[in-house]
């Protein structure tokens, strides 16, 4: 007691001590003096404060009045709007497809789909109950469970049983990390014997399944359980039971049909299913265009070409707030298509190339033989009417022809002496041909080269007769001239490399060597040398250099049936409504040939000399009135897949047009590798002769 008296004494002297004693007021301790005005300044600052906040409070009310009163409704449906949640249907059925005639040949079909979409934190206990109970509902072929998701089956329903039939070193390896737990259930799938597996019975085996196709893919997808014969019995039930099965659902979704089977089906092209959704590689492309990613597209050609027109416009729903669905705008389905195709000649057009093929590869010679070519199409609009490519494979001992159709776009081969109308052009432009000029059938030597001749000797030719007869030298003599070459036998030849160039920007004039701008995703180009020996100059003016495809080729010799016009061929009409094609699309000219209509009508009368009494005679019935130039060239493979060609083929040609004064239909066929120049017989198959005079007679039965 007495040190703390002692302690407060002592500090009560230090609080009433110097140390504390002022003899000025605080504010001059700090070295300043306040003034008098700042206590008015401080008021002026505060009344400025109050009324910036009196203003603002104005405003805000005005505003609030505003939106509130004056805009309520506005805002109201603005708010209802961005607070209201919206979802996509299923894709809309995509446009039917007509052909030519009004005939449907590609449609829709409706189709009940069972699928599952796994909820979030299910477990296998729950997903096993809903298998059971779908599986006592559907009918589902149970034949497709594999050995092993069969198995994991099991073992998740037997874990304890599954746990046993590993050992306790096994287990003891797992802890030291000698083994994975990969490993490990490796270890129990390949113990788990068909005595484990004897106790499921059907309905088991379907669970198990269910099961299986509720878990593959990925766990946000729409797992399909049932699309195929989904009875209305088995649609109902489930529909009726959605709250039992949990993440079970059903909709209605659809499928293209094909009312003709399999004709021209790989042209039509393909759509995505309702599972995959957009395909990966064309994500950007769809995503571009607005698309969704689980609409389902067109994936190639005709169904990606006109996938604008041809895709639907899905229903869009508003989620309530009770979770129930409120349709808010109506989809449709995609619009109806007129291809240029006329169905049943396509029909007739590829039995007639299927059973030629197979009939060709029982003849001699034909050892690299596969695959033929059709095409037919109307030269004054660009309309394709029949397409086909058949490809024939031995398997088993036994012939099989597949469809090769895409290969008309894609597959450029040698076309040979069916090209010299083109050549004969080029000689007339450049001055190395005259009309009328007379030639003598020789061989050309060039030094250290083998001699070029014709496929026969044919003695003196005119440039109508040297394309009837295909005279190879008749070409070689123009080819030098356009080369400014000076020409001795079996000594060096020089000309000006200038002279591919010209030939090249011709050919491209009548189609060949340049895109046809054919309304599908996917055209080859061809090849182009770039070696300009001088004999390839020769070569090149008879077909034997560069490559081209058939719809190339198609182009050309519809260049040539009009008179130097190219037009871009085409399959679409126009739209199909009502019955009616309306919207129908105008030819499109790409081009004229830079020529005179004397030098095109020296062509004309060749390519009719050619199948009078020329190397076509007898390809179209003379009634007709065809005109057209056959076409024969060497080819090379590769026979043992090592990239390099190793064998010489033939491969022949044809194109034509009828009729020669008012041509409305052309025609090519392009057998490549019919036959082989070093086989045991010099047997070559007739195959593009027999397609002609039949195809044709086809054409004019239905379109005389």
């Amino acid at each position: 007691m007495r040190r703390r008296k002692k302690k407060e004494e002592k500090i009560k002297s230090l609080v009433k001590g110097p140390l504390f004693k002022r003899k000025k007021p605080l504010h001059y301790s700090y070295g300043y003096k306040i003034n008098k005005d700042i206590k008015g300044e401080i008021e002026k600052r505060y009344n400025i404060l109050t009324g910036i906040i009196v203003v603002a409070v104005i405003i805000l009310i005005g505003g609030l009045f505003f939106v509130q009163i004056v805009n309520r409704e506005y805002y109201s449906k603005e708010m209802e709007t961005l607070a209201s949640k919206t979802v996509d249907g299923p894709s809309a059925p995509r446009g039917r497809m007509y052909d030519r005639n009004g005939k449907l040949i590609v449609d829709n079909v409706a189709e009940k789909v069972i699928y599952y979409q796994k909820p979030s934190n299910v477990n296998f206990k729950t997903e096993k109950k809903v298998a059971y109970k779908l599986a006592s509902m559907i009918e589902v072929d149970y034949s497709k469970l594999n050995d092993y998701d069969f198995k994991e089956f099991w073992i998740k329903s037997h874990k304890k049983e599954a746990d046993k039939k590993i050992t306790k070193e096994e287990w003891k390896k797992l802890d030291e990390r000698k083994l994975t737990s990969d490993e490990i259930y490796k270890l129990k799938i390949a113990r788990v014997t068909n005595d484990d597996l004897s106790i499921y019975n059907d309905l088991d085996k379907e669970a198990a399944y269910i099961y299986t196709l509720m878990n593959t893919g990925y766990s946000y997808e729409e797992k399909v359980i049932k699309n195929k014969d989904v009875t209305d019995e088995e649609y109902a039930l489930v529909g009726e039971n959605i709250s039992k099965l949990h993440g079970v659902n059903t909709k209605l979704d659809w499928q293209r049909v094909y009312p003709y089977g399999d004709t021209f089906k790989s042209i039509f092209g393909s759509v995505s299913t309702s599972k995959s959704g957009v395909p990966a590689e064309l994500k950007d492309y769809y995503l571009k265009k607005g698309y969704s990613l689980d609409e389902r597209v067109g994936t190639s050609y005709l169904e990606y070409q006109y996938e604008d027109l041809l895709h639907g416009i899905r229903n869009k729903y508003q989620i309530t707030d009770d979770g129930s669905y409120k349709l808010i705008e109506e989809g449709s389905r995609g619009q109806d298509i007129v291809l240029s195709i006329d169905i049943e000649l396509q029909k007739q057009v590829e039995s007639i190339l299927t059973e030629e093929v197979l009939k060709t590869k029982t003849e001699a010679n034909t050892e690299f033989y596969n695959r033929s070519f059709v095409i037919i199409s109307n030269p004054n609009t660009g309309e394709i009417l029949a397409m086909a490519g058949k490809q024939v494979k031995e398997e088993n001992g036994e012939q099989k022809v597949y469809d090769y159709t895409p290969g008309i776009l894609t597959s450029p081969v040698v076309m040979g002496s069916v090209v010299k109308g083109a050549s004969q052009i080029v000689g007339y432009n450049t001055g190395a041909l005259k009309i009328g000029e007379v030639r003598q059938d020789t061989c050309v030597k060039i030094a250290a080269t083998p001699e070029k001749c014709s496929w026969k000797q044919l003695g003196r030719l005119n440039d109508i007769t040297a394309l009837a007869q295909s005279s190879n030298t008749y070409q070689f003599y123009t080819a030098m001239k356009v080369g400014k070459a000076n020409y001795k036998y079996n000594k060096p030849l020089v000309i000006d490399k200038d002279a591919f160039n010209i030939y090249r920007d011709t050919f491209a004039q009548f189609g060949l060597g340049v895109k046809t701008e054919i309304d599908l995703p996917i055209e080859s180009l061809g090849y182009k040398g770039k070696n300009t020996t001088p004999g390839l100059l020769l070569d090149f003016s008879i077909g034997q250099y560069d490559t081209y495809t058939p719809i190339q080729l198609t182009q050309y010799i519809g260049t040539i049936a009009t008179g130097g016009t190219r037009i871009k061929p085409t399959l679409y009409k126009g739209l199909y409504v009502d019955g009616k094609i309306t919207n129908e699309v105008a030819p499109k000219e790409l081009g004229k040939v830079d020529t005179k209509p004397e030098y095109m009508d020296r062509v004309h009368q060749g390519f009719e000399a050619v199948l009078k009494y020329g190397t076509g005679a007898g390809y179209i019935n003379m009634a007709y009135k065809p005109a057209g130039k056959t076409g024969t060239s060497q080819s090379f493979i590769d026979t043992d897949g090592d990239n390099v060609v190793d064998k010489e083929t033939i491969t022949t040609t044809f194109a034509a047009y009828a009729p020669y004064d008012n041509p409305r239909v052309s025609f090519v066929i392009i057998s490549p590798d019919v036959s082989r120049p070093d086989g045991k017989t010099t047997h070559q198959s007739n195959i593009n002769k027999r397609i002609a005079s039949t195809i044709s007679q086809k054409y004019f039965q239905n379109y005389q």
